[in-house]
């Protein structure tokens, strides 16, 4: 029997841009609650919710002051507790963000690290002598400004890694005690019924020994040791594994290569539940590089492993204007494709709606790299439905009270085709097969009786399958002889199955 995250359609949440309960502008733990009969309409199973806790907000959560509490302006953790009550009644479990890879520098750890060399938690974050010339240890370079990714910390005169911000001390994992703290931090969110975390950048939490100049090459010269990165998730896999019902793991995998991607799921069920696919993410629109994408993912998973898909994040541009040139034809062959392939989906909060990526004004920019286009609020009714809200809400032209009247809006569709694959077994559990295609499009076979075909392509193609339509992307009801340019459709074999079957009898 499959695992209940296997089966279910994931849905991500920024917490500060999703449903504000006390018209301060800012999104909030109760307003997701307020929120919840709506995610159960939708067909959600599970919601993971971007960081929650307290945080200077130097990079909005992902630098954590306190991995035990909720920032003061999305709740309390009496609020969280309620959203995980009022989730599972409605059989929606809730994962949140963990950051291993750093801290805030306004951490206790980090405070008490840099109070001098002689501390005892000295030894929880990266620290090195300057180089003879007084320059940083390498010459390493930050991923947010493109300076050096050491800083100097004048008392101490020593310099301590960051890969991100300067306000983001990098942990030590190779420290058995960080490693041990970060255990503990696990089991106390599982112990009030969290169901799981997604990992922040979970494919390098762990550093080499010997940090080294890399000549501008980033991990292939030396950042990253990749195989105690793989120990420390097959330790936080044991942890996980000691509780019931069953918590799960899903890495940010922020890697090109496939290869290198689905060794984040070890023997298949020894590290990571799930990795998110980037390379899927990255593809471009087009049927050959979709394919080729899920193709070799299948081809190299693990025995029993399972594949995880996303178009959109809090980190990338939305999926419909990075992707699908905001063309809701194009965006709906998208949704289709994400929500039929063998494996978990993630929706990005609004995806459902094809929302596009909203342009901000110069002096409203938060974000210290610029993604604050992928995390403005969730537009709710025609005028938005918030109060003087932190980001600009863009458009408003689609919006959930619009479109949950509309049966042909694209949250309709969305809706109908996560109840289509709650339906069908086929859909949750069947293997995954490519079918042969004329030139732009991609069709696959999952299971026994169910096909996907998709003309990604600008021209109209010939199409002779059979079956019967279960659900299209422009809402025709039967099987054409040719399928029109940006087109998909789920096709029921079951009756050319069984008619094949008694003509072999």
């Amino acid at each position: 029997m499959p695992s209940w995250w296997q089966r279910a359609v994931l849905y991500q949440i920024y917490p500060r841009s999703f449903a504000d309960s006390n018209g301060d502008g800012i999104g909030d733990l109760p307003g997701i609650v307020s929120r919840l009969d709506y995610l159960e309409w939708l067909g959600a199973d599970g919601i993971w919710l971007n960081p929650t806790f307290p945080s200077p907000n130097a990079d909005w959560g992902y630098d954590v002051a306190d991995y035990y509490d909720v920032h003061p302006d999305l709740g309390t953790l009496a609020d969280l507790d309620r959203l995980i009550a009022e989730a599972g009644a409605r059989g929606i479990r809730v994962l949140l963000d963990l950051v291993p890879n750093h801290t805030s520098d306004r951490h206790a750890w980090f405070e008490e690290s840099r109070s001098s060399r002689e501390s005892p938690r000295r030894g929880w974050y990266i620290w090195r002598d300057p180089k003879p010339d007084g320059s940083p240890p390498t010459d390493w370079i930050s991923v947010f400004g493109g300076g050096p990714a050491w800083e100097l910390d004048e008392p101490t005169r020593q310099y301590y890694l960051h890969h991100f911000l300067k306000e983001q001390p990098d942990l030590d994992l190779w420290n058995e005690q960080v490693r041990e703290a970060i255990d503990d931090v696990l089991r106390f969110w599982f112990e009030r019924g969290v169901a799981g975390f997604r990992i922040d950048v979970a494919h390098e939490v762990v550093k080499r020994r010997e940090l080294v100049d890399d000549h501008g090459e980033g991990e292939a010269g030396g950042h990253v040791d990749r195989e105690e990165t793989h120990a420390v998730h097959k330790r936080w896999r044991q942890v996980a594994d000691a509780y019931e019902p069953e918590r799960i793991l899903v890495g940010e995998t922020w890697v090109n290569d496939l290869r290198e991607l689905v060794r984040f799921y070890g023997s298949g069920d020894d590290e990571l539940h799930l990795a998110f696919n980037f390379p899927f993410a990255w593809a471009e629109l087009a049927a050959a590089p979709l394919r080729e994408v899920v193709e070799r993912t299948e081809e190299l998973l693990p025995v029993g492993a399972w594949p995880v898909w996303m178009l959109s994040s809090h980190d990338m541009v939305r999926f419909p204007t990075r992707m699908a040139d905001e063309e809701e034809a194009k965006v709906r062959c998208m949704l289709l494709a994400l929500l039929t392939l063998r494996g978990t989906p993630f929706l990005y909060y609004g995806d459902e709606l094809g929302l596009r990526q909203t342009e901000i004004p110069a002096e409203r920019v938060r974000d210290i790299d610029d993604r604050d286009g992928a995390r403005t609020p969730m537009p709710w009714a025609p005028d938005g439905g918030w109060t003087d809200p932190w980001l600009p809400v863009g458009e408003t032209a689609r919006n959930i009270e619009d479109a949950r009247r509309d049966p042909g809006s694209t949250l309709a569709f969305t809706r109908d085709l996560i109840a289509l694959r709650r339906s069908r077994d086929d859909l949750l559990e069947g293997a995954y097969e490519s079918l042969p295609s004329p030139a732009g499009v991609w069709s696959y076979r999952r299971g026994a009786a169910t096909a996907v075909v998709l003309n990604l392509s600008d021209h109209e193609s010939g199409f002779d399958l059979g079956g019967r339509v279960l659900i299209s992307t422009d809402g025709s009801s039967s099987v054409p002889s040719r399928l029109p340019p940006w087109t998909g459709v789920v096709v029921d074999l079951e009756r050319l199955v069984r008619g094949s079957s008694a003509r072999r009898s």
